[in-house]
């Protein structure tokens, strides 16, 4: 595991334009681009680069872990992002205007089997990405490191 710490670095944001904009409008509204749905910031380190790369994402609350779903629009691959953490789940998130380390593990099946409803329930088109895949969408709990 990669403990070096992203407090130096600039992180690189996504270069998809979708996400990229996305980031921005997080950023011009304090972490409210999207009024109804709890967006964050993530930080990872690209596996293969070592460089920080940055995207935005919606997520649910369960007590105090940050759920996310790496659904990557029901794609047949994972998300990058996830590919980043599962190698190094050392992480920096940003919420609200809040900017803190947490570590990530991928739910447990016990854990994906009650999450799901929650996470469908809040973004309902997760329920159509897992229909458009074959491949398990993974979802990942983020607790603040400290």
């Amino acid at each position: 595991m990669t403990t070096t710490t992203a407090a130096t670095e600039t992180a690189t944001d996504s270069p998809n334009p979708w996400v990229a904009d996305h980031i921005r409008r997080f950023e011009e509204t304090a972490g409210r681009p999207r009024p109804g749905i709890t967006d964050l910031l993530l930080t990872t380190r690209g596996r293969r680069s070592g460089l920080l790369r940055r995207t935005a994402l919606a997520y649910v609350r369960d007590g105090d872990a940050y759920v996310l779903t790496a659904s990557n629009a029901g794609a047949d691959r994972h998300p990058a992002w996830y590919l980043n953490l599962a190698a190094d789940p050392a992480v920096t998130l940003q919420v609200g205007a809040d900017t803190f380390p947490a570590l990530a593990r991928r739910a447990s099946p016990e854990e994906a089997e009650r999450l799901w409803p929650v996470v469908v329930a809040a973004m309902p088109s997760y329920a159509a990405y897992r229909e458009a895949t074959d491949r398990e969408i993974p979802l990942v709990l983020l607790t603040p490191a400290n």
